[in-house]
């Protein structure tokens, strides 16, 4: 079924009369000619197809990196669309500039994609520092190996931009000043206020055949070919279902809301200071941009690494079917592999973590082939409420060990009540083993999973609780 979607695509309105499931790269290459824009893996791990993503909203035009091969075209109505295209100028940007400098480009097939994600990185960085910058274009793969020339184009161009920008008022105009994008971005936000309203329809009710779809991050890998054609029902589109509020003893989460946006919010920020590190573990920027809560949570993938940090926040899910909600802990949401708690109709449509008076230590380690940008052979999370000395509360959970995001029940009930010992956590660690069923597979044998998930527990309580138990107690 084909449906306009109009928005602005660099310096051009467009009208995309297609199938709301259209990947965004392959409007861009076969419909537009714009090629700066490569398809490489179509599965958001290389970075090839990186494209800008401008959304208006509360706190005016944002601009992020996305993977345009897992992103639907529906999506992106009223927004600014940039390609590598739409960043030239008559010479050569900073960015560009610098990755000549240092010979930073070999053949070339994954640099536009790297010039585009620094670029977000120069918009939206509130330090611009090299850290930073790095994380930045940890989702795109660089098959020449040009890493070492990578990292000093990265030193040069923040060398040349940072004095002015960081310090700017107004970032965008002072990008505008260095070359950075080209003169066009300013009239931008107003352009998209004129854009018509049309796209996915917020009160609409869809088509009961529609694909119900939230970052997509998931779903176009296992079924891309077939999206191609089929109507989606955008949770992005849904009022709501992106944001994050407080209510009185808890914190809500839209169902959409992406990895990001958990990152950057104030609220879970001062409720759980060290959760925005835990989640730069989980895949890369374009896919942190994309990937959502509930998406995460009802792909149901028994190594999710939002679902095991959320069974130990002690989170529920709330599930919608058009004026009927209810609420279910999220550790009894997980029925079986790939099976869950959800009826005809239903929809994620929120998380509720509980907020404690006195506040909860909690602690996420995973462990993969890759640091960044990979799934986990195991991961693991606790979150723990304290009375003094002794653990009031326990809520542990485990990933890569049973056919769910596994809530360790009977090892969470132990805790209560216990002073942290070496004996405690000995103990622990052990009715924690009688718990799990791990699986020989690609990432590891079952013995290996099990081996594993007792050092990441013992490690949750190395980090929580530093001189406690002596390192060489590993059990």
């Amino acid at each position: 079924m084909a449906v306009e979607t109009v928005f602005i695509l660099n310096d051009r309105e467009v009208r995309a009369a297609l199938p709301t499931g259209t990947a965004l790269v392959d409007f861009i290459r076969d419909d537009q000619r714009l090629t700066g824009t490569r398809v490489g893996c179509r599965e958001g791990d290389c970075g090839a197809c990186t494209v800008l993503l401008g959304t208006p909203g509360a706190q005016g035009l944002r601009y992020r990196a996305v993977a345009s091969c897992l992103f639907p075209l529906a999506d992106a109505a009223g927004c600014h669309v940039v390609t590598i295209e739409g960043l030239n100028n008559a010479g050569l940007t900073p960015v560009q500039q610098a990755f000549v400098s240092e010979g930073a480009s070999q053949c070339g097939f994954c640099t536009p994609g790297i010039v585009v994600s620094l670029t977000a990185f120069l918009l939206e960085d509130a330090g611009l520092d090299l850290d930073d910058a790095v994380t930045a274009i940890e989702g795109n793969i660089c098959r020449c190996t040009g890493y070492t020339a990578i990292r000093r184009a990265l030193e040069r161009m923040l060398q040349e931009v940072r004095p002015q920008a960081a310090v700017a008022p107004d970032r965008l105009a002072a990008l505008i000043a260095a070359g950075v994008i080209p003169a066009y971005f300013a009239a931008i936000p107003a352009r998209l206020k004129a854009l018509p309203a049309t796209g996915a329809d917020k009160s609409a009710k869809q088509p009961k055949d529609a694909v119900v779809m939230a970052g997509g991050t998931d779903l176009y890998v296992q079924r891309g070919p077939e999206l191609a054609g089929r109507k989606l029902d955008l949770m992005s589109r849904r009022e709501g279902f992106a944001a994050i509020w407080p209510e009185a003893d808890r914190i809500l989460i839209g169902a959409a809301a992406t990895v990001s946006d958990l990152m950057e919010s104030r609220l879970l920020a001062a409720a759980f200071p060290p959760l925005a590190g835990f989640l730069r573990q989980v895949s890369a920027t374009q896919v942190r941009n994309r990937a959502t809560v509930g998406g995460n949570i009802v792909n149901a993938s028994p190594i999710g690494d939002l679902s095991v940090i959320l069974l130990a926040l002690d989170a529920a899910i709330g599930l919608r079917r058009e004026a009927l909600t209810r609420e279910r802990k999220l550790s009894e949401f997980f029925l079986d592999y790939k099976k869950l708690d959800l009826r005809p109709g239903e929809v994620a449509a929120w998380v509720s973590v509980p907020l404690r008076r006195d506040g909860v230590r909690l602690h996420f380690e995973k462990v993969a082939r890759r640091r960044r940008q990979d799934i986990a052979s195991v991961n693991s999370a606790i979150g723990l409420e304290m009375d003094g000395e002794r653990i009031a509360a326990a809520h542990v959970s485990a990933g890569g060990v049973a056919p769910v995001p596994l809530y360790l029940r009977r090892a969470s009930a132990f805790l209560a009540g216990r002073k942290v010992t070496a004996e405690t956590v000995r103990e622990f660690i052990a009715v924690a083993g009688s718990e799990i069923a791990p699986i020989s597979d690609v990432r590891g044998a079952a013995a290996y999973k099990r081996a594993l998930l007792r050092r990441l527990l013992f490690a949750h309580f190395l980090e929580l609780f530093p001189g406690r138990l002596p390192a060489g107690d590993l059990p």
